[in-house]
């Protein structure tokens, strides 16, 4: 318990510390117990003998959600059951469980199935024990599953108790607890049910009772606890009667009170609550809430009670004894919304904080807890528990496994905290995450690299801020010509708009991607470049500090350790950033047009500075441009502010509207109807670029020729991997537009 807290506060959890309960808590402990006596006085919880789910290893009952299925490759035994009055003829019985038939006390059939009419009511001999069984008929069977006669088991199998309930079968039990052969096993007592199986099966080959084995693909129950294979078992249990709860709870979904995201999950909620089973809630293992019930060993008496019992209430005996069960871990768990604020006292906590919001937790729970809770909450406090639950995606190491101690694969947050800070770790969490999340080491690289972003673009401001102003109005004090803050801030309340909507919708890895495209693009790559010279400016320095206080509370939700600490740098008075207010939304301080005019000037920049890096021009060189624009209002726009697109750009000369005859050798940008031709006549070394790049065209072609003659020779494709050839025909596809790639390029020098 110390670790998970001591986890969750360095992960930056804020929790209110001091509110913290334990389900073995005594408090929490009566409502356990208040819960378990309420049931049973209205005879949803019962005791009875029925089939459950039996792990031999831990020697324990488990929940059939408890019993994790897993595909597993088996055989298909068939058997031979000789007719008792009709010697030589047999009945084939099909069985994944041929240990099992020492339990048999009848062969089923489908009572439609015309291969078997006849002899329903006809007497079988049990091979191995001699023991006369029945054929009956039940519509439970099958017909297309093995031979369309199946053994039937009423003590091992829970289909077979069904039928051996309605035939009024013998139910014999052949296991004990540990999965030992008992003494109704005959010769095979003793044998662990493995080595039974195998002793079972070589009897019946060498009696000739074996006919055939196939090989099975079936789903087998596993303890989620040890990964034993389950035992279907008949036990005497505790179970609750699950439909009387389960209706209320369906319909507050279907009629909307309760929504899940993705919504997807409604439909896996929906089909388990409509076919619900009762719920075994008792297990034989040590630690846990031990089962209220007490037995009268004078008169018989059953008691439930909320008090520890010292006397029979019914005859006043002492000779009475509590049951050694303890309850299912998830019955405690399920009252966990209204069970930790003191019920079933009334008191101002629970009034004030039930029901609760949304439920944030994983789908494999749906089941053992949130479907539960719900029932719990409506039944014991009549209302909801939550109005939305949130389904997130399972973290999965790189090759897609599930993190589990037993492959070895789980990442301890401690040291990732250690290693690369707890801002790292939750932003690239986060950032990845969409359904399940495939998390490797290395991508917390990137929350690492971001803190880091974040905190020397805080400093450099900081560094330059000389006239802060609380009061400072970014709608009346920012200089209309100034594009460039006009276009930032624009920016931050267009970004604040999508990050907050997104964050409504639970879309967490869409909302930091705004976050920091806006912080880690517009702000730093671009804003706080172009106002690298003018931080004289008292305007421009109240514009960089406002929007990073803002950006700061933004971005805090996300990753509050470094966001808080420059907050206490720039506020050491102020209370803490935790518990600022979002950003209050500010339509009236976006700009469409400015976002607009300002995204043309940097797509110029951006494509004068690619053609810089692919001829390879100096930096330092300036570049003369040749503007063709048609629309008027773009060339103000370009006129207005070239000693901005100048000193981003580093350009020289422009010139506007030359004829398209004087335009030679040039490169060119287009920026929606803008077009910039950069000559590069003076530049470069024209032929030495024309024949350095009929070279690599050459080259290219001659690469894409020998691998496609590769690709198309069928002994490589049949011998190579699939993962190989598909490689190779990637590869090819880059080969062919690089090669296009050049041609253009070529093209341009003429």
């Amino acid at each position: 318990g110390d670790t998970i807290i001591r986890q969750l506060k360095s992960l930056g959890s804020s929790c209110d510390w001091p509110r913290q309960r334990f389900t073995m808590d005594a408090q929490y402990s009566h409502a356990v117990r208040k819960v378990f006596v309420d049931l049973y006085a209205k005879g949803l919880i019962y005791q009875g003998q029925y089939i459950i789910n039996w792990c031999p290893r831990c020697l324990t009952a488990l929940s059939d959600e408890e019993a994790e299925h897993q595909e597993t490759t088996g055989a298909l035994y068939h058997i031979r059951y000789p007719l008792k009055n009709r010697p030589g003829t047999f009945v084939v019985v099909a069985t994944t469980r041929p240990e099992t038939l020492l339990g048999d006390t009848a062969v089923a059939v489908n009572p439609a199935d015309e291969r078997y009419h006849k002899l329903i009511g006809e007497t079988l001999i049990l091979p191995l024990l001699n023991r006369e069984i029945k054929i009956i008929a039940d519509e439970l069977v099958d017909p297309a599953f093995g031979t369309g006669a199946v053994k039937v088991t009423p003590a091992h199998d829970p289909n077979d108790f069904q039928m051996g309930k309605r035939h009024n079968l013998d139910f014999i039990n052949i296991l004990h607890p540990d999965g030992i052969i008992n003494e109704k096993g005959g010769a095979f007592q003793g044998l662990d049910r493995a080595a039974a199986r195998q002793a079972v099966v070589k009897a019946l080959e060498e009696k000739s009772f074996l006919i055939k084995v196939d090989s099975y693909i079936h789903a087998v129950g596993h303890c989620y606890r040890c990964a034993t294979v389950v035992e279907p078992y008949l036990s005497k249990q505790w179970f609750v009667r699950m439909r009387p709860l389960a209706q209320p709870a369906i319909d507050a979904v279907v009629q909307g009170k309760i929504k899940f995201t993705p919504e997807r999950w409604t439909k896996v909620y929906m089909n388990w609550m409509e076919n619900i089973r009762d719920w075994c809630i008792s297990r034989q293992i040590w630690w846990g809430h031990r089962i209220p019930v007490w037995y009268c060993q004078e008169c018989g008496q059953v008691t439930a009670s909320l008090e520890d019992l010292k006397v029979c209430p019914s005859c006043r005996s002492a000779n009475i004894r509590q049951d050694e069960d303890v309850l299912d871990t998830w019955f405690s768990s399920w009252l966990w919304p209204f069970a930790t604020l003191g019920w079933p006292e009334k008191n101002p906590d629970l009034a004030y904080f039930y029901p609760t919001a949304v439920l944030f937790t994983a789908p494999e729970i749906i089941f053992f807890w949130v479907a539960r809770m719900i029932m719990a909450g409506l039944e014991f406090q009549g209302q909801i528990p939550f109005s939305e639950v949130y389904i997130h995606g399972t973290v999965r190491d790189s090759q897609g496994r599930k993190m589990s101690k037993s492959l070895g694969n789980a990442i301890d947050p401690l040291e990732i905290i250690e290693e690369y800070g707890a801002d790292a770790l939750r932003f690239s969490l986060i950032v990845n995450s969409g359904q399940d999340l495939l998390i490797a080491k290395e991508k917390f690289e990137i929350g690492r690299n971001f803190a880091n972003k974040i905190w020397n673009a805080s400093r450099l401001i900081l560094m330059n801020v000389k006239q802060r102003r609380e009061d400072f109005d970014l709608a009346a004090e920012i200089d209309p010509s100034d594009l460039p803050s006009r276009w930032i801030v624009s920016r931050f309340y267009t970004t604040l708009g999508s990050v907050s909507e997104a964050i409504e919708r639970y879309r967490y890895s869409e909302a930091e991607n705004l976050i920091y495209e806006f912080f880690w693009g517009d702000f730093c790559d671009w804003y706080l470049e172009i106002i690298k010279d003018r931080w004289a400016d008292p305007a421009v320095q109240n514009v960089a500090v406002t929007l990073l206080e803002n950006a700061l509370k933004m971005i805090h939700p996300f990753m509050p350790f470094v966001t808080e600490e420059i907050w206490s740098q720039i506020h050491p008075q102020a209370p803490a950033l935790s518990s600022s207010s979002w950003p209050a939304p500010r339509l009236d301080l976006i700009w469409a047009d400015i976002e607009t005019n300002m995204k043309k000037i940097i797509d110029l920049v951006v494509g004068i500075r690619n053609v810089r890096a692919q001829w390879s021009i100096k930096p330092a060189l300036p570049l003369d441009c040749v503007f063709q624009v048609s629309d008027p209002a773009e060339q103000s726009l370009l006129k207005a502010h070239f000693k901005l697109l100048t000193y981003l750009g580093r350009l020289g000369s422009a010139q506007f509207d030359a004829a398209d005859s004087s335009i030679k050798n040039a490169a060119v940008v287009f920026v929606d109807r803008i077009k910039c031709y950069i000559p590069l006549t003076g530049l470069i070394d024209l032929e030495q670029e024309k024949k350095k790049i009929q070279d690599q065209i050459l080259a290219q072609e001659k690469a894409a020729i020998a691998l496609q003659a590769r690709l198309l020779n069928p002994q490589f494709t049949a011998k190579a991997p699939g993962d190989v050839v598909a490689k190779e025909q990637e590869r090819l596809v880059m080969l062919r537009a690089r090669e296009e790639e050049l041609k253009k390029l070529l093209a341009v020098l003429g």
